[in-house]
């Protein structure tokens, strides 16, 4: 199922990219679409490496006060995701990129990403579910998710 899904993703997004790439080259011409894509990934190049500095003095930040930096490590993946999206040309992509990007959308979607991960963290032992939540660890045997 999701490698049907990532296979239409790979052959759908890039023909609906060119689609639109043409459409904005035919409305205000081809020069002028290039240079538009070329700005926007050089734009992306840097919000990605601004907000990923940022990112990491968070990171450091938790990790001297002991404590496991779980959102800065989601928000480094999605800033790494929304830079390549700004690489990428296409104006589609740029838009998603941007989203991902933008800290109070980033915020959000890293919230969707805690709640997915959580939900595949709940294991079984003996054919019942527990996870170690905030109530402290359940019974069972320690596991490492990796």
């Amino acid at each position: 199922m999701v490698l049907a899904l990532v296979a239409i993703a790979l052959i759908v997004m890039p023909l609906i990219e060119l689609y639109v790439i043409i459409e904005v080259g035919s409305a205000i011409g081809a020069w002028n679409t290039i240079g538009i894509l070329i700005l926007v990934a050089l734009v992306g190049v840097w919000l990605t490496k601004h907000e990923g500095f940022y990112v990491l003095r968070r990171m450091r930040q938790q990790i001297d006060a002991g404590n496991m930096p779980t959102d800065e490590l989601i928000d480094g993946s999605l800033i790494l995701l929304g830079g390549l999206l700004l690489i990428l040309p296409g104006f589609i992509s740029d838009a998603f990129g941007l989203v991902v990007l933008f800290p109070p959308t980033r915020a959000l979607i890293r919230n969707v990403v805690k709640r997915r991960v959580r939900i595949t963290t709940i294991r079984r032992y003996n054919g019942r579910p527990y996870d170690d939540g905030p109530g402290g660890p359940a019974s069972g045997p320690p596991v490492i998710d990796v």
